[in-house]
């Protein structure tokens, strides 16, 4: 895309003047949380380095120490000239940060934000000096079940699909430069049928009704300029419905999809009077999801999805990858599996794979970290976070379904509860509300209430057993009449099946031998068999008729769970070509 900036956190939302901020700063651990008292923030103590943004437990983060500490500092010196500034602020951003951050600016208390998985920003404008600034931070992070974390444990050591917690910052750390008024953010809709794009702008909430300010914005494809409009602004919100092009009969609009992933650029420019005051480059594709009696359409043609679980971890790092190829490199794995897309699992990964995902044109199923408990304070922590995760990433074509829940986690008397129905009903219309383009699953796995799809995870090794179960004549799992998989039933008591597309959105985990690792069900023996198992489980899902995608489990090893296709250094266990012809039997 012709706003790409390697590196760059954020490829949505492009602006040009930025720096990282990533690499050595100072670190200390605080497990008397004594910090604040000594003021840290003014004299910060004699301390190691750590490389940002890996975590300490980590090996590239420098530290690698796996124990638990609650409470950790950074800090940095970074050199600012003030000629930068005139009329002209300082955003500094955190991709993320797990789990309640605050930081200090030349000593300066700045603010807090609470979540792990969300962007958040500061305007630190008025704190910083000509010259050398200091920025202090701290995290504090905990083993609480309230908090969103996904597959970060929540005991002392890991245990099956439970892994090393992250603590503190694990995304990228960046200061950009904006105008003293600027666009905070554009929510982008595309209406393939009408050839328009709905534009939804928020700028900084100032005074600027009595101003002479105005949005200018270019769409363009491949290097072509399109359509352009240029608008005063009344208000910081403003809506405006666009045509893509300006001669929608000389223009047949260019579908994203999965063989084609089609982009169009886009320019949004600020004017004060005739000034630019703010220019950010960024991207949309033309596509739409939809859901006809049991089937799932992309751009109305038929899809079946074939996903694989990706849970997005590296052997060094952890949860924050250690580079953007190493983002590339996974999803070009996907593809060579001769997978359409993936359900990235309890985690909201870095915005440069979903860049890469737009890019390739690789599907996304984008699933929340969960909590553990279900009581007010981890209601108010998930929906929060939950909110701010779906706003973040509205613009992203190659995500097409939310998951704000996997397999009742955090919701453990769902089956029962009305009241644990009513919450993560209330997450199906919040998520609608914010998002109406998009099927959303309210709970992925089993004990379904409200949901666009019905999805099942079962790890039968036998692919008879799975084949028959699943084609049993008197329907018993889907008119929830047994528990499919010894625990649980389809449906939450008082919900039924209404003919809504089904996904067989786990199964497989199959690990080879051996004593130390953990997988689903009984180890094969070498890859020869770990192919025959793959091909019979798979082929026995995509000949149930009623079933419209899988998603097998996993595409790489993590950490004690020994399931990937590939080791957790990326090796093959199985040749891609191998995995993509069982895939590709399956043609639509």
């Amino acid at each position: 895309m012709e706003g790409y900036i390697k590196d760059y956190p954020r490829p949505q939302f492009v602006r040009k003047a930025w720096q990282n901020l990533n690499g050595e700063w100072n670190f200390v651990f605080d497990d008397n949380d004594e910090g604040e008292t000594k003021k840290y923030f003014l004299n910060f103590p004699k301390s190691r380095k750590i490389n940002v943004p890996f975590t300490y437990e980590t090996k590239l983060s420098g530290i690698e120490d796996e124990s638990i500490h609650y409470v950790v500092w950074y800090n940095r010196k970074i050199n600012i000239s003030k000629e930068l500034f005139c009329d002209k602020k300082a955003i500094l951003n955190f991709e993320g940060s797990d789990y309640k951050t605050k930081v200090w600016i030349n000593g300066n208390y700045i603010g807090e934000n609470v979540g792990a998985y969300s962007r958040f920003s500061f305007d630190i404008e008025q704190y910083v000096i000509d010259g050398e600034n200091d920025i202090t931070v701290k995290v504090e992070d905990s083993l609480s079940k309230d908090q969103p974390r996904g597959k970060q444990r929540y005991k002392k050591e890991s245990w099956k699909c439970w892994y090393i917690q992250t603590t503190g910052i694990w995304k990228t750390v960046w200061m950009e430069v904006v105008s003293k008024e600027y666009i905070k953010n554009v929510k982008t809709t595309p209406k393939a049928e009408k050839v328009q794009l709905e534009i939804e702008t928020n700028l900084l909430e100032n005074d600027i009704e009595n101003q002479n300010y105005y949005i200018e914005t270019i769409i363009s494809f491949d290097g072509q300029i399109l359509n352009k409009t240029k608008e005063k602004i009344n208000n910081y919100y403003q809506k405006l419905e666009m045509n893509i092009s300006a001669d929608e009969i000389q223009h047949n609009v260019k579908r994203w999809s999965v063989n084609a992933p089609n982009l169009y650029d886009i320019t949004y420019k600020l004017y004060c009077k005739d000034k630019v005051i703010d220019n950010i480059s960024s991207y949309f594709g033309v596509r739409e999801i939809s859901i006809k009696e049991n089937r799932i359409y992309l751009n109305e043609e038929e899809l079946y999805l074939k996903l694989i679980l990706d849970q997005g971890y590296w052997k060094e790092s952890h949860l924050t990858p250690p580079d953007e190829q190493s983002l590339i490199s996974d999803i070009e794995s996907v593809l060579a599996f001769g997978y359409n897309g993936v359900r990235k699992h309890q985690k909201i990964e870095d915005e440069r794979f979903l860049y890469w995902c737009d890019v390739k044109g690789v599907l996304v199923w984008s699933e929340m970290a969960n909590c553990y408990d279900f009581n007010d304070k981890s209601l108010q922590n998930f929906t929060n976070e939950w909110i701010k995760v779906v706003k973040q990433n509205y613009n992203h074509p190659s995500i097409i379904t939310w998951v704000p829940i996997n397999e009742s986690w955090g919701v453990p008397e769902v089956s029962s509860s009305k009241k644990q129905q009513d919450f993560i009903n209330s997450l199906y219309y919040l998520t609608k509300a914010i998002d109406n383009t998009r099927p959303v699953i309210s709970n992925d796995g089993w004990e379904h209430t409200i949901s666009d799809i019905i999805t099942i995870h079962d790890y039968i090794q036998d692919n008879e057993l799975l084949y028959q179960k699943y084609t049993d004549t008197n329907m018993n799992i889907l008119n929830n009449l047994e528990e499919y998989n010894g625990k649980h039933r389809l449906f939450a008591n008082r919900y039924k099946y209404k003919g809504q597309p089904i996904i067989m959105s786990e199964y497989g985990g199959i690990a080879i031998n051996s004593a130390e690792g953990w997988g689903y069900g009984k180890q094969v023996k070498d890859e020869e068999e770990l192919i025959e198992r793959f091909a019979k489980l798979t082929k026995s899902i995509y000949n149930i008729p009623y079933i419209c995608g899988y998603c097998y489990t996993q595409l790489t090893d993590v950490q004690q769970e020994i399931n990937g296709l590939m080791d957790i250094d990326r090796n093959y266990k199985i040749a891609p070509n191998v995995i993509r012809n069982i895939n590709n039997e399956k043609e639509i």
